[in-house]
């Protein structure tokens, strides 16, 4: 496999709708000691307070949450879309306080030179510093319908807004 090359974002051209939304992505976030990784299938691009910036949605119950809620990073991994049904499908539902689930999934974890953890078996990855983490209230829900379907458990989101210090592509 090639290794990751560093894209310059000024030429980078990304469908978020079909990133995130058809495709999914893992998010990961810790240290060296411990680094944990989620799917999320929803997220974007753009620029908020004159920066490059991703924003993902993160449930409260998910283990990740507690890794990057204590640290200033996390990363964004995408796949080919062949790995929806088996990795990234995997990955959203084990748990990474109850086994290595990178590990088991036959994945390997490499660091940035910040030390920002990533997925080394993607085609692209954001390397992103923690600007926001926004509770998603649901009283700030519009739609009860959206209350009803995504939010029966209670389990809410967390918006994480970071901005996008370096791509890396192969």
């Amino acid at each position: 496999m090639h290794t990751f090359q560093p894209y310059p974002i000024e030429l980078f051209e990304f469908n978020p709708f079909n990133r995130f939304g058809k495709d999914w992505a893992l998010l990961s976030a810790g240290n060296r000691e411990k680094t944990n990784a989620l799917t999320v299938k929803c997220g974007g691009v753009g620029v908020l307070w004159e920066k490059n910036v991703c924003y993902v949605f993160v449930r409260q119950s998910k283990y990740t949450k507690e890794l990057i809620d204590n640290g200033d990073n996390f990363s964004l991994t995408f796949f080919d879309p062949s790995m929806k049904k088996s990795v990234l499908k995997y990955m959203m539902m084990a748990s990474g306080r109850d086994e290595d689930k990178i590990k088991a999934a036959g994945l390997n974890v490499d660091y940035s030179d910040a030390d920002i953890p990533y997925i080394d078996s993607g085609n692209l990855v954001f390397l992103c510093r923690k600007l926001s983490a926004t509770y998603i209230d649901p009283e700030d829900i519009l739609e009860d319908d959206i209350l009803k379907d995504q939010y029966d458990d209670k389990d809410y989101h967390t918006m994480y807004v970071g901005e996008i210090l370096q791509i890396l592509a192969r």
